[in-house]
């Protein structure tokens, strides 16, 4: 089993065995340092090791600690942000732009898994996004419209392949799953056989901006020509963190006990809509579904999304065992489409790719290909259209100031209580919340042996007021998406240092004056 940042265990990294680094020559120069081990960062450290560049590959953690691990690995052009959106956004030939860096991805996927004989369980799907109300039929019928509008080929279909009620259903052909953990292993292996570099456990401190770009971390000093930050928002700040809005959302693989598992992908059109699927893993089958999104900290009781999950997977399934339940990050750009290029503030030989949204799997490849030409100077299309630097007073621009009103918010204090430190014995194994006490506001948490842990809750990256996360069990930061364990340590940028610890005994002794 590999670690990933949360408590919950997800199917992929139930279902995979930690990387195991294979090159082990030190070198202290590269031309492209890629921050991330995750799938865009490996993707796009192989397709660059491949044109010939020396690529090593820094990793806080471990390959697919990040979102990667926690992923339900959709693979589709059928897009959380759909087409009629895009082209209001960014007219026609760019949305058909979109549609076709999204083909480009799932192609460059098959074309990996063929070259290396991956054995990842990728298999070819159609995606059924269907409509539950007059509403949504509308909706569903603008949707259908702009796939056609871009070179999507959606058509209607009578029946929906699983057992819930609809109204209208579309089919869109040439989608895809697979095991991503299984994936992206294979590709680091491919990658260090040509001669790439991974540093894993290896977190970057510091970099400075010089011309040739140099880079503290935890295992040494480094060098490269181009540094790309794949760690789905770069730490630090920037104002892509202003336009990059982090969200959760949960998932469940069951197995049934009819064995009746569909092969296809299905989405609802509710908001939050739910998504399933379904994946073989040698000989076990299992169906996942995820649902119940909402912005980072911003509910207090993360726990009872699965139960609602639960409820609605029973509700149409017939569930035999709940096997792995978890929940996942994800970075929702302001206008629609993903941030990959240059880092807006910085040199032109610092590159980034965030703003995924809910297409994680889909996107990584598309910003591998994308990076790749802006590091060779390849004309490419897909530059401009996902370039951080685009400037669109309109498109997003509501999205822009509601997501930045809500951090205003948390910088006043709104997640700060005002109970006394003595009602800590209130606490239950498990339970974290801010408490006040004397002027000082404390992040407590009393972990499953009785151990009380204190930090100060203010979130290194932008001074925000971190959120208890008890599904999870980490403290997550609803301004910008930071996440830390119970001991104060990053497990999710932006943030890149650890929460300030408090001595509790110190605490506890200072209640008895």
């Amino acid at each position: 089993m590999i670690a990933r940042d949360g408590s919950c265990i997800s199917l992929w990294q139930d279902t995979a065995e930690e990387y195991q680094t294979q090159n082990n020559e030190l070198k202290k120069s590269f031309d492209v340092a890629i921050v991330g081990g995750g799938i865009t960062g490996i993707t796009t450290a192989l397709q660059l090791q491949k044109a010939g560049k020396n690529c090593v590959v820094f990793e806080a953690y471990n390959l697919c600690f990040g979102t990667t691990g926690g992923t339900t690995a959709h693979l589709n052009t059928l897009l959380d942000n759909p087409y009629n959106i895009i082209i209001n956004k960014f007219g026609k030939e760019n949305a058909q732009l979109v549609a076709q860096s999204t083909k480009d991805s799932i192609e460059l996927i098959r074309s990996n898994i063929e070259e290396y004989n991956i054995d990842c369980g990728f298999q070819n799907a159609s995606a059924y996004l269907y409509a539950q109300d007059d509403k949504q039929v509308k909706e569903l019928e603008d949707i259908h419209d702009a796939c056609r509008e871009v070179n999507v080929k959606a058509v209607y279909q009578e029946n929906l392949p699983i057992n819930i009620d609809y109204k209208k259903v579309m089919r869109v052909d040439g989608q895809a799953k697979f095991h991503p953990v299984k994936y992206v292993h294979a590709l680091a292996k491919a990658f260090e056989e040509i001669g790439g570099v991974i540093l894993q456990q290896c977190r970057v401190l510091d970099i400075k901006e010089n011309g040739i770009i140099n880079i503290v971390t935890e295992k040494g000093n480094f060098q490269s020509q181009y540094l790309i930050y794949a760690t789905h928002i770069p730490t630090g700040i920037n104002l892509l963190h202003l336009r990059c809005a982090p969200y959760r959302s949960y998932a469940m693989a069951v197995t049934l006990k009819n064995k009746n598992y569909p092969e296809d992908l299905f989405y609802d059109m509710y908001d939050p809509y739910h998504y399933i699927r379904s994946q073989q893993i040698k000989d076990q089958t299992y169906l996942i579904v995820g649902a119940e999104d909402h912005k980072t900290g911003h509910i207090e009781n993360t726990d009872e999304c699965f139960s609602k999950l639960e409820a609605y997977v029973k509700k149409y399934f017939d569930v035999d065992e709940v096997v792995n339940k978890w929940s996942s990050q994800y970075f929702e750009p302001a206008d629609a489409l993903p941030y990959i290029g240059h880092l807006p503030g910085h040199k032109e030989n610092i590159l980034v790719a965030t703003g995924y949204g809910g297409n994680g799997m889909t996107y990584s490849h598309v910003a591998a290909l994308t990076l790749k030409s802006i590091v060779l100077n390849e004309d490419n299309p897909y530059i401009k259209l996902y370039d951080p630097n685009r400037i669109k007073p309109v498109a997003g621009f509501v999205s822009f100031l509601s997501h930045n009103a809500d951090v205003a918010r948390m910088f006043v204090g709104k997640w700060f209580t005002h109970e006394k430190l003595k009602e800590l014995e209130d606490i239950a194994p498990g339970e974290g919340k801010v408490v006040r006490f004397e002027g000082e506001t404390i992040a407590l948490h009393k972990d499953k042996e009785g151990k009380l842990h204190a930090l100060k809750p203010t979130c290194t990256h932008m001074k925000c007021s971190v959120a208890w996360n008890n599904a999870e069990q980490s403290w997550d930061c609803p301004c910008h998406g930071a996440r830390y364990n119970i001991s104060g340590y990053v497990v999710t940028g932006p943030a890149n240092m650890q929460l300030q610890k408090i001595e509790v005994k110190e605490l506890l002794e200072s209640t008895k004056h």
